[in-house]
């Protein structure tokens, strides 16, 4: 059952067209990878879905929320309903300073959802527990590495129980040491039934956790199924190649 309708999604800077009549559907428990080489509108495409990005032209269907493109002052209310039911992981975290780690994953549970502090701080600390940081509950951003900054965005993105969790390259940011626990801690979450849209050059790991893979070039959907087909039996040369490059830039230049 598809829970979010992309059609005709169009996006340009300037004179740059970077999303170019996307169509997507999402069903409930998809975990989509979005690949494909840099420029070709990934990223765009994820902050096209909460309107982070604001799209010249196509739809949005989210459950009962439809948002014709280009955005009107009407629409106004019904973007603020689609972003509730949205959560974005970022690439810089986008975390409070002055916050602790607990207060980070409170904040939009109060401000956004109007809940008591009290019960944002038993769902919080839940989902604290959740991403293995309980115990830097009381922590600031500045003493926490790179990667534990982004399992708290993870955690926070997770307590508002969105239908949807869209991420933006989550491990870009981090040194190599650390890559490994967010991809371990996405993909815990991957296991708990939730809705993903997942952009990445961790590609094993696209491949690994996705249940669907979409190759985007030039701003449209060139390849779209299963891990399997995706990456093993690619219908176009642009997919192909790209997969050889990238397999080639993991071997060792040199054998000792």
């Amino acid at each position: 059952m598809a829970i979010l309708e992309i059609t005709d999604l169009h996006k340009k800077f300037h004179n740059n067209v970077v999303l170019n009549g996307i169509d997507l559907s999402v069903n409930k428990g998809d975990i989509i990878g979005i690949v494909g080489p840099s420029g070709t509108g990934k990223s765009t495409l994820l902050r096209s879905i909460n309107l982070l990005e604001k799209p010249e032209a196509g739809r949005l269907s989210l459950g009962d929320i439809s948002i014709d493109l280009p955005l009107k002052g009407s629409s106004k209310k019904a973007v603020t309903e689609l972003r509730k039911h949205t959560g974005m992981v970022f690439q810089r975290f986008n975390l409070f300073e002055h916050k602790t780690a607990l207060q980070n994953v409170m904040e939009g549970l109060i401000t956004v959802q109007g809940k008591s502090k009290e019960e944002a701080r038993e769902i919080a600390l839940k989902e604290l527990e959740n991403v293995g940081l309980i115990e830097w509950q009381n922590h600031y951003p500045k003493h926490m590495s790179g990667g534990q900054q982004q399992r708290v965005a993870i955690a926070r993105t997770l307590a508002m129980k969105p239908d949807i969790i869209l991420l933006d390259e989550p491990t870009s940011a981090l040194d190599p040491e650390l890559v490994t626990e967010v991809l371990n801690i996405i993909k815990k979450v991957a296991l708990q039934g939730y809705t993903m849209l997942l952009v990445s050059h961790e590609m094993d790991f696209i491949r690994k956790i996705s249940t669907r893979v979409i190759f985007l070039d030039g701003g449209k959907v060139i390849e779209d199924g299963t891990p399997q087909e995706v990456f093993g039996h690619p219908k176009s040369e642009r997919a192909r190649e790209f997969f050889i490059k990238m397999n080639k830039l993991k071997e060792p230049e040199y054998y000792i």
